[in-house]
């Protein structure tokens, strides 16, 4: 068997991302970790450890990075599971196609720490992060030119979606400004009662059904907090998506929740706001992290790599894999 044109592989471990309730969630986390965990990354990127807002947190450092610029991945899971250890692997790819040192968090989850507890730990870890890298800049900026601003790139995948929005939607003005992208992959973007696949007909797809969305929505919050634009941004009313950064959506063609998606695109642009939907022929829910079955997953990668660096960058370098101020607190070993 071709390893590298595995359907059948690429499927079943896909699956392991979604959470339908036969199993416990311990054993849901377990077995996610076990089937994306690497001992070695790639590209020569590297791994650091440190605290944001208090919270624990990955910092993936490629050799060669834009100084200023900094992406926080906000990892999916059906809100029960996902981790940074799971995560490694797939970001520290992102981190070395973008140029771009990652940011993944250890928030808190369900069913321990339901909705809010997610969004509020990424809104302190993006505070701090964003106040660090703001210092940063302006101790580099020369005293003859304007000063540098730092480029955040907000990325989160599945279930991870609402709470990205939901950051978004919580930001003051100057923090949107900095925000250059907001890049979503196979998002969830509504959970509420009216969702289509949420009827009592029964939707699927290869990977997700209506049931996982139901079964992780469930554990996560009410249900008659669903229709809450900070669970289902699909339900966000347009002056939320005011000034909404750019929004890049990648997902496949055979994916339930592209619909959604589309909605979401459209709702965006009528709030005079861009969005790109990215849509793969013939793929899956996060196909993006089923690289050692799929040529697609590689060639996405790639793509998002040339959508972040469109840009001129000025300066690309490695000089320390760790925060760039001093008083950034350390995770205690």
């Amino acid at each position: 068997m071709d390893i590298h044109n595995d359907r059948k592989g690429a499927i079943k471990k896909l699956k392991l991302l979604a959470y339908n309730g036969k199993i416990e969630v311990e054993t849901f986390r377990q077995k996610i970790d076990e089937a994306y965990r690497s001992v070695f990354l790639p590209n020569g990127v590297e791994c650091s450890e440190y605290k944001y807002g208090n919270i624990d947190c990955d910092i993936l450092s490629p050799e060669i990075y834009s100084s200023n610029r900094v992406m926080l991945y906000i990892h999916g899971g059906s809100y029960v599971g996902g981790s940074r250890l799971a995560y490694r692997n797939f970001c520290s790819s992102i981190a070395s196609k973008t140029f771009s040192r990652v940011v993944v968090p250890e928030y808190r989850l369900a069913p321990a720490s339901p909705f809010p507890s997610a969004n509020e730990d990424i809104q302190n870890v993006f505070k701090s992060l964003f106040t660090e890298e703001q210092i940063a800049c302006s101790l580099h900026s020369s005293r003859d030119s304007a000063p540098l601003m730092p480029e955040l790139i907000i990325a989160a995948d599945g279930s991870a979606a609402s709470i990205a929005c939901a950051l978004i939607f919580n930001l003051r003005e100057r923090y949107r400004k900095c925000i250059k992208k907001v890049i979503l992959f196979s998002p969830w973007l509504d959970l509420s009662p009216n969702s289509r696949l949420l009827s009592p007909k029964k939707i699927s797809d290869e990977v997700m059904s209506g049931e996982v969305l139901r079964k992780s929505s469930q554990i996560y919050t009410y249900e008659s907090n669903t229709a809450n634009p900070y669970v289902s941004p699909l339900r966000a009313a347009l002056h939320l998506l005011e000034n909404f950064p750019e929004v890049y959506i990648q997902m496949g063609k055979k994916e339930i929740l592209l619909d959604d998606a589309i909605e979401f695109s459209e709702k965006l642009q009528k709030a005079s706001c861009k969005c790109t939907l990215d849509v793969w022929d013939n793929m899956m829910f996060m196909f993006q992290m089923a690289h050692e079955y799929l040529p697609e997953s590689h060639k996405a990668l790639d793509k998002i790599g040339k959508i972040v660096t469109q840009e001129n960058d000025t300066v690309f370098e490695r000089v320390e894999n760790q925060p760039k101020l001093e008083s950034s607190l350390r995770s205690e070993a």
